[in-house]
């Protein structure tokens, strides 16, 4: 007889049935559309502050970077819906100044208001601590951006040639 005791295996917990629609597609669930939609309006934003030339300027730091050090920024959280696709929310940053540095949003501030000026700024706040528009504005830009990236890329790839 064993001094200890002899534990038995937890049993694995089940994972949950994907959504199936009445047909038995497959429906995406909430996360993964919401991951596909980020994904999508980041390059959009990307794109719109890039260059010619392929070059972009980050709006916290001001330096002149290569598109693939290009993030997209949010002044204002992505927890908050209301403004996370908002397009005078985000621009292109680069990826030191929105991953490691803290005290970005200072300049990030400044830069915004210059962008699109004092009034736009203030509607941005209160658009931003507003709840009413969360959904509403991600099915739209999810039927609009991907539209407007295809668009963007085409006219991107003719003038590289």
């Amino acid at each position: 007889m064993p001094y200890y005791i002899k534990r038995t295996p937890k049993k694995k917990k089940e994972k949950p049935l994907p959504l199936f629609d009445r047909a038995g597609i497959k429906v995406k669930k909430k996360p993964d559309l919401k991951a596909k939609l980020d994904k999508e309006f980041s390059l959009f934003i990307r794109l719109r502050d890039c260059m010619p030339n392929g070059y972009f300027r980050c709006i916290s730091c001001g330096q002149i970077k290569p598109f693939e050090q290009a993030d997209c920024g949010h002044y204002f959280s992505r927890t908050h819906l209301a403004t996370r696709y908002d397009e005078k929310n985000c621009n292109a940053e680069c990826r030191h100044c929105n991953r490691f540095k803290a005290d970005h949003l200072e300049s990030y501030r400044v830069n915004l208001i210059a962008k699109i000026g004092q009034q736009a700024f203030n509607m941005l706040k209160v658009k931003n601590h507003s709840i009413l528009i969360k959904f509403v504005a991600a099915y739209k830009i999810h039927s609009y951006n991907p539209v407007m990236t295809v668009q963007v890329l085409t006219l991107t790839f003719i003038r590289e040639f």
